[in-house]
């Protein structure tokens, strides 16, 4: 019984979270496909964990920590880049799609150019909106690395984009 009970309680977590993780992951490696593939690896962790993992405050936190972990191991190990794509996310009914699809498509393109680090850093600093220190505990580095990777990170991003003639 109480299994059952655990393993319903996770797949609630799940089907509720799923969309969430695989837009963060998308927006890590750049390819719906293996944003799939590192969204289940993430929730097959987490289920893993699930016992001591659901009565920590958040689990959501947990979720994304252990996805950009997974990240960056995997990037690790490949020990290559990627291309950018061009394919974007599609956006649902009620959500608000943002700016316009070409800046979109630009600001993508050039987080896809950055080294996985700063993309992480970004990526869970103003996508996600954690703190330094939430970010700093995530990947294992201290407060002044995360500051710095995201300066460097959105150094980056602005020089690419100012050089990036009008579309």
């Amino acid at each position: 019984m109480r299994e059952a009970a655990r393993e319903r309680e996770f797949l609630e977590f799940a089907e509720a979270r799923q969309r969430q993780l695989r837009r963060s992951a998308y927006l890590l490696c750049g390819d719906w496909h293996e944003a799939q593939d590192l969204t289940q690896t993430t929730l097959m962790k987490l289920y893993a964990a699930w016992g001591r993992v659901r009565r920590d405050e958040n689990v959501d936190a947990y979720a994304r920590t252990i996805l950009t972990r997974t990240f960056i191991d995997q990037y690790r190990r490949r020990g290559r880049r990627e291309d950018p794509v061009a394919e974007l996310p599609e956006y649902g009914a009620g959500q608000t799609p943002g700016p316009a699809p070409e800046l979109r498509l630009l600001m993508q393109e050039a987080l896809m150019s950055l080294p996985p680090r700063y993309r992480a850093v970004l990526v869970l600093r103003y996508w996600e909106d954690w703190s330094v220190e939430q970010t700093a505990k995530a990947l294992r580095v201290s407060p002044g690395t995360v500051k710095s990777q995201s300066a460097r990170g959105l150094g980056r991003l602005r020089r690419i984009i100012e050089q990036e003639p009008a579309r």
